[in-house]
């Protein structure tokens, strides 16, 4: 079965793509830092056992064993990104950049 991480994973979008994915019995890894997304978003999943929450900023790297990566970080409406511009770009830049090395460490399918 697929192993597939989607980054911003507690986001509207970003939730209901684990929901899918989820229910279509792949093994989902969320991403979230929790700037914009919520918990409350995500909490059915966790009654699923093929199911795992990371809450982490992908500025930082990360090291996870996946088949795919779904990449949905980014403070999404103006009212979030302009509080933080700087981490906005980050997020963007930075974690696009850990991202990509992650694919290439696990050899992993990035969308």
């Amino acid at each position: 079965m697929k192993r597939i991480l989607v980054t911003g994973g507690a986001g509207f979008i970003g939730s209901h793509l684990c929901t899918r994915l989820v229910q279509e019995g792949y093994h989902v890894t969320c991403v979230d830092n929790l700037f914009t997304g919520s918990i409350r978003n995500i909490e059915k999943l966790f009654a699923y056992n093929n199911f795992k929450f990371i809450c982490h900023n992908i500025i930082n790297p990360l090291d996870v064993e996946v088949d795919e990566i779904y990449n949905l970080a980014c403070p999404a409406s103006p009212v979030h990104y302009q509080l933080n511009p700087t981490n906005t770009l980050k997020t963007c830049v930075l974690g696009s950049i850990n991202l990509l090395e992650l694919a290439l460490n696990t050899g992993a399918k990035i969308l």
